[in-house]
C-alpha cells in the first residue's frame, strides 16, 4: 500500500511538472485535472487553476481595480510594496505611455505542485503612440490552497524588468484659431501688451492726457481717475488693459512721455478685445494637480493650458490637433534602450463660429456702460438657429487665465467673486422665473384648448380674488401705488389680455383650465415650445424647469411664469423665433463650419429642426398679432420705448 502510493505521487508530481504550454484566448477556461487519492476512504481534490488566477489579475487591470489586483498578491509581495504605491506603479506607466485601452491573451501556462507560470500578450493602445505589444509572464505561488500573484515589474511589461522606465516626447501642433461668420479672430496666437500703471509715478499734469490715450487705444476710462487718485500714495500697481500688439502699434505714438505708464509684452492665445463672447468661445487655463492624470492619459503634458469652458473646452479635439510622439524604453540611468512606439502630429482644425464680431461688441460695450447690469442678450437668425450674438453679464476678460499676462497676478481672483459670477454663462447656464413672457404660453394652452378663443373676455382690474384667501394683483396698481394713477386696464380681449399683460386674465385661465381636469394644458405646451429641457446648444446649458401643478394656486403661478418655473434666456429665444418664423424650433447653433489646413471643411452648419410648436396655424397668427400690439398699440406695454423705431419688433 505504501509502495503504491509513493508510485501514485510520483506520477502526480510528474503529471503536473510536464504541463505543455497552449494558447489561449483571454475568454478561455481550463479545467484542472481531478485526483483520486487511495486511503482508507477515498477523496477526490480539485487543485486549482493558475491561469483563473491570472485572468481574475490582468481583467481587474482593465478595469482598473487596483485594490482587487492588490488583493491577489503573495503575501511576500504585499509586505515588499504598499497598495498605494503598487497603484501607482501602474498608473505613472499608464499616463506616461497615454495609454486608454488595453487586452491580453494568455499564451502559455506552466504548474507545478507549489509554483506556476503563465504567459501572456499585452496588447496596449496608446492615443499618443497608437498601438504595441508586449510579451511577459506572471509567476504565482500557492497560499492555503489559492493562487497569489508574486509581483515583480514584468507583470505591467516585460521591457520594465531591471529599473527601466517609459518616457513619452510630445509632438503637439499649434492650437488652431477661433473665428466669426466673416473671418475675424476671436482669438489666436499673437503677441500681446499688458498695460498698467505705477500709481505713485502718475504725473497729476499728464494724467488728463494720459487717460486721452488710452480712450484712444479703446480702453474703458470711466473712474480710473478717481482710482489713480486713490492709488496714489500708497504707490499701487492699477492694471489697466491688454490688447494684441496690432491694436497697440494702432495707437501709434511713443509713451515716454506719461510716467508711470507699465507696459508689459507677452506672447499668448490671445483673446481680442479683451475676450468677445468670452462666455461662448471660453478660455483656457493650466492643469490643474487632481487632472494630471486625466490629461497625460489623453496625450497632454502636465505643463499645458486646456480649453475651460465654451467652445475651447468642448471642441478641444478639433482645436488642440492630433498629438503625435515617441514613446522610450530607458534605463535606470535615463539612457534610451530603444523606440517603442512612434507616430507624428496631425494639424489642429480652426472653427468659424455663427457670431458676428462687429454686433457682438456692440452690445458688450453698451453692457459694460453699467457695471452693475447683470443679464443675458441672445440674438438668433429667425430661419435657421444660427446665433448672431450672446452676450452674459458681467462679462470677463479670458486673457486673465494667462500666466504670462502681467495683470493676471492682480485681477485673476475677480473672476471667482460670489457676488458678481463673471464666469457662470446667464445666457445657456442662468435659469429664471421666465415671468410674462410666459403669458404667450399659457394664452397658447387656452386657445388650444377649445374653451377659449380671441373674442373671449376679462375685466382686468387691480386684483384677482378668485382664490380663496389669496388677493393677487396686477401690476397697474403697482403704478398706482407709486402715485402714476396708472387705472386697471378693464374689459379685454385674450389677445388684448397678452397686450396689456393682465396678470389676472392669466391667473384666470391657469385656474380655470387646472380646475376643468386640464391640469396639464399649460405645462405640456410649455415643454411643446421646447422649455424643460436642453436646446442642443454646443457648450454648457441648463434645461430649465418647468412644474406640473399640484393646485389652483401653483397653476395660477405657473400661468405667468412664476413659482417653481425655470428658463434660460436662450430657451426663449427658440420659442420666440419659432412663433416668428411659422413655428419651427431651430436647434441653436454657433458652429459655421470647422476648416482644416488644407482641404474642405470637415463640418459645416445646416438648419436643424428640434420640433414644432404644438399650435394650429390660427393660434399662432394670433400669438403674432398679440406680440406685435404690444410694441404697436398705443396700449401696448412696449410701446413707448419702441415707438420710433423703424425696425418691425414684436
Amino acid at each position: 500500500m505504501k509502495t503504491r502510493f509513493v508510485i501514485a505521487l510520483l506520477i502526480i508530481t510528474w503529471l503536473a511538472g510536464c504541463t505543455q504550454p497552449s494558447t489561449l484566448t483571454a475568454v478561455s477556461t481550463t479545467v484542472a485535472p481531478t485526483l483520486t487519492l487511495p486511503g482508507p476512504q477515498m477523496q477526490t481534490t480539485r487543485v486549482p487553476d493558475a491561469s483563473e488566477t491570472a485572468r481574475a489579475y490582468l481583467d481587474a487591470w482593465i478595469a482598473e481595480d487596483y485594490p482587487a489586483m492588490y488583493a491577489l498578491l503573495t503575501q511576500v509581495s504585499q509586505d515588499a510594496i504598499s497598495q498605494e504605491d503598487f497603484t501607482v506603479h501602474y498608473q505613472s506607466v499608464v499616463n506616461e505611455a497615454a495609454l486608454n485601452e488595453w487586452s491580453y491573451e494568455i499564451t502559455s501556462a506552466l504548474v507545478n505542485p507549489r509554483s506556476a507560470q503563465v504567459g501572456y500578450r499585452l496588447h496596449l493602445h496608446s492615443v499618443l503612440v497608437g498601438d504595441f505589444t508586449s510579451e511577459t509572464a506572471m509567476s504565482l505561488a500557492l497560499e492555503e490552497d489559492a493562487w497569489k500573484v508574486q509581483w515583480d515589474d514584468a507583470l505591467i511589461m516585460k521591457e520594465l524588468t531591471g529599473g527601466n522606465y517609459l518616457r513619452m516626447e510630445y509632438s503637439i501642433p499649434a492650437r488652431a484659431n477661433i473665428y466669426d461668420r466673416q473671418g475675424n479672430a476671436l482669438v489666436a496666437q499673437t503677441e500681446a501688451v499688458a498695460i498698467g500703471l505705477d500709481t505713485g509715478k502718475v504725473d497729476p499734469e499728464t494724467q488728463g492726457a494720459l487717460l486721452s490715450r488710452l480712450a484712444a487705444c479703446g480702453v474703458a476710462t470711466a473712474g480710473m481717475e478717481d482710482q489713480i487718485d486713490a492709488y496714489r500714495p500708497y504707490g499701487y500697481y492699477l492694471p489697466v488693459a491688454d490688447m494684441s500688439i496690432e491694436t497697440f502699434n494702432r495707437c501709434g505714438g511713443s509713451w515716454s512721455g506719461f510716467a508711470g505708464v507699465i507696459l508689459s509684452p507677452f506672447k499668448t492665445r490671445y483673446y481680442y478685445d479683451e475676450g468677445i463672447a468670452p462666455h461662448l468661445v471660453g478660455y483656457m487655463s493650466l492643469i490643474q494637480a487632481d487632472e494630471v492624470d486625466t490629461y497625460k492619459r489623453m496625450g497632454y503634458r502636465v505643463d499645458e493650458r486646456v480649453g475651460r469652458d465654451g467652445l475651447e473646452y468642448f471642441y478641444e479635439p478639433y482645436l488642440a490637433g492630433k498629438r503625435g510622439g515617441t514613446l522610450y524604453l530607458v534605463d535606470k540611468d535615463g539612457n534610451i534602450i530603444t523606440v517603442l512606439a512612434k507616430t507624428e502630429p496631425q494639424p489642429a482644425r480652426s472653427i468659424y463660429t455663427t457670431l458676428d464680431y462687429n454686433l457682438q461688441k456692440e452690445l458688450q460695450q453698451k453692457f459694460a456702460l453699467s457695471a452693475d447690469m447683470k443679464g443675458a442678450i441672445v440674438v438668433l437668425e429667425r430661419d435657421t438657429g444660427r446665433v448672431l450674438a450672446m452676450l452674459s453679464s458681467p462679462g470677463f476678460n479670458p486673457n486673465l487665465f494667462e500666466p504670462q499676462n502681467y495683470n493676471y497676478n492682480f485681477l485673476l481672483n475677480d473672476l471667482f467673486n460670489p457676488e458678481t459670477n463673471p464666469l457662470i454663462n446667464r445666457a445657456t447656464s442662468g435659469s429664471y422665473p421666465l415671468g410674462s413672457v410666459f403669458k404667450i404660453i399659457t394664452m397658447a394652452a387656452a386657445l388650444e384648448s377649445g374653451i377659449y378663443t380671441q373674442d373671449s373676455e376679462y375685466n382686468c382690474g387691480y386684483f384677482f380674488e378668485e382664490l380663496d384667501g389669496v388677493q393677487a394683483h396686477d401690476w397697474t396698481y403697482d403704478h398706482y401705488l407709486r402715485g402714476d394713477n396708472t387705472p386697471p386696464s378693464g374689459l379685454l380681449t385674450l389677445p388684448e389680455g397678452l397686450m396689456r399683460s393682465c396678470n389676472p386674465w392669466f391667473y384666470h385661465l391657469g385656474l380655470e383650465l387646472f380646475n376643468q381636469g386640464r391640469t396639464t394644458n399649460v405645462h405640456d405646451m410649455a415643454l411643446g415650445f421646447g422649455l424643460g429641457k436642453p436646446t442642443g446648444i454646443e457648450i454648457a446649458e441648463s434645461p430649465g424647469n418647468i412644474p406640473l401643478p399640484a393646485s389652483g394656486t401653483q397653476a395660477t403661478s405657473l400661468a405667468i411664469g412664476q413659482g417653481d418655473t425655470q428658463v434660460t434666456p436662450l430657451q426663449v429665444a427658440v420659442f420666440t423665433a419659432a412663433i416668428a418664423n411659422g413655428g419651427t424650433l431651430y436647434r441653436p447653433s454657433l458652429i459655421e463650419s470647422v476648416q482644416p489646413v488644407i482641404g474642405d471643411a470637415i463640418l459645416t452648419f445646416g438648419p436643424q429642426v428640434n420640433g414644432t410648436l404644438p399650435i394650429s396655424a390660427d393660434t399662432l397668427q394670433i400669438l403674432q398679432d398679440s406680440m406685435f400690439a404690444v410694441t404697436t398699440s398705443p396700449r401696448g406695454t412696449a410701446y413707448r420705448p419702441m415707438r420710433g423705431l423703424n425696425y418691425l419688433v414684436a
